[in-house]
């Protein structure tokens, strides 16, 4: 493991306190920071978080701050587990704060539906001159917390970033690959969460196990068809942060996006459903993005399209799929065709 890092993490929500528990347990010094007053009031009370990860105590050593000076202070690492819509106000926030090519590594999913630019794509854009990575993967924060076998992906723009992110997260529980592409991990890791709505839906519904796996399985094949256009790899799409991300939102009772899909699919309206979760619900507000990235790059995204009109169109969910069940006939993959 490497020698004892200094890491604040920012955020703490479920993901960021699971994250906080993880470094802890490896040996390193952890700062979490909340913009909430109440919730490090809380925390600092309680040393547990019961709404967003219920029955993971806090380690005392962890600090606990409202002050985001002090947790930015002379890190070695600074970990972004804000949720997405919160990303650019935060990062806006640490301007002047940090030290030339200050590594922030970025652990939530999300698109930002006015410019479209991915989370790390926005930490550049509001603190230039930092080394920023991505961490993510099939990873629910109620697991990790407890230290249930996890694996992850480290994407950075530099080997040498992304092998000192292995180093410093890895552990028996814990398994860090490292990747070049920054682009497809983010893409994954937001688009999933539009796709794992509809599967929520379709459980809502009252479909089966092969509705989920024709989902699932159409899903990843436009999100794949998107991020390679956008300059991802499909490597990365056949990985952890691609189709195993997809695979465990869709399926899990941990799954904020499916718990709200599945109420969607029962009949409730979007808000409705959000306001039931009590939780950030990231694939409502990834949905645009991703319709609107599908029309920019020209790729057709069935599933996506028809998530958009059931949350905001007041498309009846039973119909959404009879829509994709219905739509014209085509082959299943384009590569695989007679001569």
């Amino acid at each position: 493991m490497e020698d004892m890092a200094e890491v604040s993490i920012l955020g703490a929500g479920g993901w960021g306190l699971a994250i906080a528990v993880l470094l802890h347990n490896n040996g390193h010094k952890v700062t979490v920071w909340s913009a909430l007053q109440s919730e490090v009031d809380m925390l600092l009370e309680k040393r547990e978080n019961s709404k967003s990860l219920p029955g993971i105590k806090i380690p005392d050593e962890i600090e606990v701050t409202a002050d985001l000076n002090k947790a930015a202070d002379n890190k070695d690492i600074i970990v972004m587990a804000v949720a997405s819509s919160f990303t650019r106000q935060t990062a806006g926030r640490l301007k002047g704060m940090l030290k030339e090519g200050q590594l922030i590594i970025n652990v939530a999913k999300g698109i930002e539906e006015s410019t479209l630019l991915t989370l790390t794509d926005i930490i550049n854009e509001e603190v230039p001159g930092m080394d920023v990575a991505v961490l993510s993967g099939p990873s629910h924060a109620e697991e990790v917390g407890r230290g249930i076998p996890t694996t992850c992906v480290a994407g950075a723009t530099t080997k040498k970033t992304a092998e000192y992110i292995q180093n410093v997260f890895m552990s028996d529980c814990f398994r860090v690959y490292v990747s070049s592409d920054v682009l497809g991990i983010e893409l994954g890791g937001a688009l999933k969460n539009v796709i794992a709505l509809a599967a929520g839906i379709a459980d809502g519904l009252g479909y089966g196990d092969n509705t989920k796996a024709a989902l699932i399985t159409r899903g990843i094949n436009e999100i794949t068809r998107l991020g390679v256009a956008m300059g991802g790899k499909f490597e990365t799409f056949c990985g952890l942060t691609g189709i195993g991300d997809l695979i465990v939102t869709c399926a899990s009772m941990h799954s904020r996006n499916r718990r709200a899909g599945i109420l969607i699919g029962k009949g409730y309206s979007m808000e409705e459903a959000m306001k039931e979760v009590n939780m950030v619900v990231e694939g409502v507000y990834s949905a645009k993005a991703a319709l609107a990235l599908g029309k920019k790059y020209n790729i057709s995204m069935p599933i996506i399209e028809k998530v958009n009109e059931v949350l905001f169109d007041g498309l009846n969910a039973a119909d959404a799929v009879k829509d994709l069940m219905i739509r014209s006939k085509t082959s299943e993959n384009p590569a695989v065709l007679w001569d």
